[in-house]
């Protein structure tokens, strides 16, 4: 499969579906605290997005995931499945969005801290940000893929933590997963050529520890090898004719 350059008409809806992920995540933020559980949060999601944005959760039987979000709690990594675990004081919480609206989707997460996590996951979430903003500066037409993993890699291994290879950023539009395959890590210089109306996530998942991980017997969750705690951001991007548009940043929240 080729990257699919993005037409004017599919641009627009596909700030309209990076819209909504956004407000997703800026709707749940009042709800992310002691004692709700994982479970509780998917369904006040789910239901903000069938009713009130009247769109689709993506991650709803998506290869047979089970929920419409996804919830990954600290040293899971990614695709936490939402269920009975009870949040307390000290936990980091990944919540990943992704909606479909008008056939194109919308793709976002951040992190969450309930109370005062310790200096170590609140370290690796701060660093998993700012490879997240340091990935999207680097995105305008002639930038190549490896440019963008090499600058993330750069900065988190420089800030002794480790970046998550088997898992990526990907190509996004009427599919949740499109080409191209946008890796947290690489070499500049490498990797295709970045063009205007190409529309990719990026969403580096960074370890406080070792970079291994291992998927749990539920054939979705993620977690660190080492049991460190793990941290990721993600955005929707698409490539302007001179940069960059993040088409799932809110009003109001930084990058």
């Amino acid at each position: 499969m080729s990257v699919i350059i993005k037409t004017a008409k599919e641009i627009e809806k596909m700030r309209v579906a990076g819209r909504l992920a956004g407000e997703v995540l800026q709707m749940i933020r009042s709800h992310v605290k002691a004692g709700v559980t994982t479970g509780e949060l998917d369904r006040i999601c789910h239901d903000y997005i069938v009713n009130t944005q009247k769109a689709i959760p993506a991650p709803l039987n998506y290869h047979g995931f089970p929920k419409s979000i996804c919830t990954s709690v600290n040293h899971q990594v990614c695709h936490g499945i939402p269920g009975d675990k009870i949040l307390k004081n000290g936990d980091i919480v990944n919540i990943d969005i992704t909606v479909i609206k008008d056939e194109f989707h919308g793709d976002t997460s951040k992190m969450f801290m309930i109370g005062e996590p310790n200096i170590r996951s609140s370290r690796v979430s701060k660093i998993a940000h700012e490879c997240l903003v340091i990935g999207i500066e680097q995105v305008k037409p002639g930038t190549r893929l490896g440019d963008i993993g090499y600058a993330i890699q750069q900065h988190a291994e420089s800030s002794h933590c480790s970046v998550v290879r088997e898992y990526c950023g990907h190509g996004i539009g009427r599919g949740f997963h499109e080409e191209p395959q946008v890796l947290h890590y690489g070499k500049p210089g490498t990797g295709i050529q970045l063009e205007a109306g190409m529309t990719f996530t990026i969403e580096p998942m960074i370890n406080a520890g070792k970079r291994h991980v291992k998927l749990l017997n539920d054939n979705w969750t993620v977690v660190t090898k080492d049991h460190s705690p793990s941290a990721q951001w993600e955005h929707t991007l698409l490539v302007t004719d001179d940069g960059y548009e993040v088409l799932t940043q809110c009003p109001g929240d930084e990058i």
